[in-house]
């Protein structure tokens, strides 16, 4: 008889599991202990490089496939003691999400999270596919809401910084099979940032390069997860983009070359009925539709979609956009060969990412088969419906704009 791999172990123990341990105990954040740092360095907002500064705790909770979630514990920031032979290590068994903590811009001293139920959603989606626990998101956001309280003092001040936020889960056992992990630890560590790109608040346009040669994701794949094997793979390409004096990779898929996301965004394409901005002119804000897996569902996408279709059905006004009635707005394919086609008759209007990180920015041209492609931008670096966006959703993450069922106080 040929021995059992420590894969198959590994799944008879759940098996086991699951018929003697028919409950396990939820993540509960009731059961919340602290392990404050007695000497928290004191905040520090100067130079803020994205992900390089730390608040002085994170959070922290195990699970076992016999016990459940163990009591959430907030402690010092500091390394993770983990097996050399856990599988976040070997077979990328990890995932995260990218949150914010915003204070207000009113001096009330609130601050908040923007849409995080969507965050939660999407990384119990994540840890389905990845065969990791899933867990409540109240609760988890419950949990977030008060390590944010405990380092609020890290949450900067300035226009546009903020307190990121990265829940992470990962699968931890000591077992190099490949199976569906026993053990897991999920936990939240939180960065002080400054605005993702140096210019301010998106407005320096970003330049593209189309790639055919690599792929980011595909039908069927996992690219609509936030899984940490995603990241990995794009890392090469956007170097190699950089060096041939490009910001980002604009990842094509299929041999009739769709646009699917820029670097780490969602893509947004304006387009025009006519070759200039008028009070007739009829527009399309189109990005790629979420029906086979490819593309990442980003909430700032999302808020963005929301907006528009709100907009578009008379129930909000938004000022600085056309009449509703001049715009439409579509999830569907876009090609390269429709951009060159709309380039070459002036109907592109603007192109911009959108992402938590650098919640929209805008694109002033895309590299192709050695021919760059200007896009049209304003003077102030951004297009009509790229500024208004920004000022929307900034607007509701902040508290500027009343938005109660997407912005909740920690």
């Amino acid at each position: 008889m040929p021995a059992i791999t420590a894969a198959a172990a590994a799944s008879q123990a759940l098996q086991a599991a699951s018929t003697s341990t028919p409950t396990m105990a939820p993540l509960n954040a009731e059961l919340l202990q602290l392990d404050l740092n007695p000497t928290p360095a004191a905040p520090d907002f100067t130079n803020l490089v994205f992900g390089q500064k730390f608040s002085p705790h994170m959070l922290i909770v195990n699970w076992n496939h016999r016990t459940g979630w163990s009591a959430p514990l907030i402690k010092p920031y500091g390394p993770l003691s983990l097996s050399p032979a856990a599988p976040a290590l070997h077979y990328a068994s990890g995932l995260f999400e990218g949150m914010k903590a915003y204070r207000s811009a009113d001096g009330s001293g609130k601050i908040r999270l923007f849409r995080a139920d969507k965050n939660m959603e999407r990384m119990n989606r994540s840890a389905a596919r990845a065969g990791l626990p899933t867990f409540d998101g109240d609760e988890f956001i419950k949990l977030i809401k008060t390590l944010v309280r405990i380092d609020r003092e890290h949450v900067p001040y300035g226009e546009g910084q903020t307190l990121y936020l990265r829940p992470t889960l990962i699968g931890t056992p000591d077992t190099l099979g490949m199976g569906v992990p026993t053990e897991a630890q999920l936990y939240c560590i939180c960065s002080p940032v400054g605005n993702y790109y140096s210019s301010g608040t998106g407005s320096k346009p970003v330049s593209l390069l189309a790639r055919t040669d690599v792929v980011r994701a595909w039908p069927g794949g996992t690219g609509c997860y936030k899984l940490a094997a995603n990241y990995a793979g794009a890392t090469r390409p956007a170097m190699d983009a950089l060096l041939e004096g490009y910001h980002q990779v604009l990842w094509l898929f299929g041999p009739d070359r769709q646009l699917t996301e820029v670097g780490a965004m969602n893509l947004f394409v304006v387009l025009r009925d006519q070759n200039a901005d008028s009070e007739t002119t009829r527009y399309e804000v189109a990005t790629a539709a979420l029906d086979d897996g490819t593309i990442l569902p980003g909430v700032t996408r999302d808020s963005i979609l929301s907006l528009l279709r709100a907009y578009k059905a008379g129930n909000v006004q938004i000022e600085g956009l056309p009449k509703p009635e001049n715009v439409e707005i579509s999830e569907r394919k876009v090609t390269m060969g429709e951009i060159i086609e709309r380039a070459q008759g002036g109907q592109i209007a603007e192109v911009f990412g959108s992402g938590t990180a650098a919640v929209v920015c805008s694109v002033d041209k895309i590299g192709f088969e050695g021919v760059d492609i200007p896009i049209p931008i304003q003077a102030d670096g951004m297009g009509m419906f790229m500024r208004t966006m920004l000022r929307e959703v900034t607007g509701r993450q902040w508290g500027a704009i009343p938005c109660p069922e997407w912005s909740s106080v920690c």
